[in-house]
């Protein structure tokens, strides 16, 4: 993809301060973007070049925010939805604020940034959104019933979003990851009592490709559904899985 590509562009980024959500911020300022992310605390590495606090479970701010984005800098070209959290266990380990939070984050916030996005763009002319799904929200694997529900929601928003869409110049995609080496799945491996570094160690064994994927691995994904080389792209649902199946 030619440098500069985003020249001239703005990017909103949720869930900024992740491993996911500053490759996603990197990779897009690389290619010009200017980038606007959000999360509940401060941009710890200050990367973003604006950067908005706040809880995607507040449905309110979700509404605003992409207004708030382009006030910043005039215009909103991209939209990342990459903030998203895991519940793990079967069904009967599960509490009702697990399902709630889950679908306020994984679905909900995506829901209420898109519909307020989409006009902002559809004014501009068009525009790019970008979800990060899962692989496991196409293909359920085991023993994570709300968060396969919740991304297989997310999945077919971006569907349905990229058919409605397209006339009006906005490309609605998502990546599909499958483990990815953040600190989110290194937490995963603490809560369960397990040492994250063998635990990576024990998942790069797993892949084809002899490793789980870094963040980079996907935000050049994200960058490259953004771009106008996806130019004919809508509804796509991209795994990027090094090859590993869900189970």
């Amino acid at each position: 993809m030619a440098a500069g590509q985003f020249a001239g562009k703005t990017a909103l980024v949720t869930g900024g301060n992740g491993g996911i959500g500053q490759a996603i911020i990197s990779r897009l300022q690389a290619d010009g973007a200017t980038v606007v992310s959000t999360d509940l605390v401060a941009d710890p590495a200050g990367l973003a070049d604006h950067h908005i606090i706040g809880d995607l479970m507040d449905s309110r701010f979700c509404e605003g925010l992409p207004a708030q984005a382009a006030a910043l800098t005039g215009r909103l070209d991209i939209l990342c939805n990459n903030a998203g959290i895991i519940t793990r266990g079967v069904i009967t380990e599960t509490s009702d604020d697990d399902l709630s939070r889950s679908l306020a984050i994984n679905v909900e916030a995506p829901f209420r940034l898109c519909r307020s996005t989409i006009p902002i763009m559809a004014e501009q002319g068009g525009g790019a959104i970008v979800n990060t799904a899962s692989c496991w929200g196409l293909q359920p694997g085991p023993a994570h019933p709300i968060y396969v529900m919740t991304k297989a929601a997310l999945a077919s928003l971006t569907q349905c979003l990229g058919r409605d869409h397209a006339h009006q110049g906005i490309r609605v995609n998502a990546v599909c990851p499958n483990e990815v080496n953040t600190g989110m799945l290194r937490t995963g491996f603490k809560v369960r009592g397990l040492d994250p570094d063998a635990g990576v160690a024990t998942l790069n064994q797993t892949v084809p490709l002899g490793r789980i994927a870094e963040p980079e691995d996907i935000a050049d994904v994200i960058a490259f559904l953004a771009s106008n080389d996806a130019r004919y792209m809508v509804g796509a649902l991209l795994e990027v899985n090094g090859g590993k199946p869900v189970g």
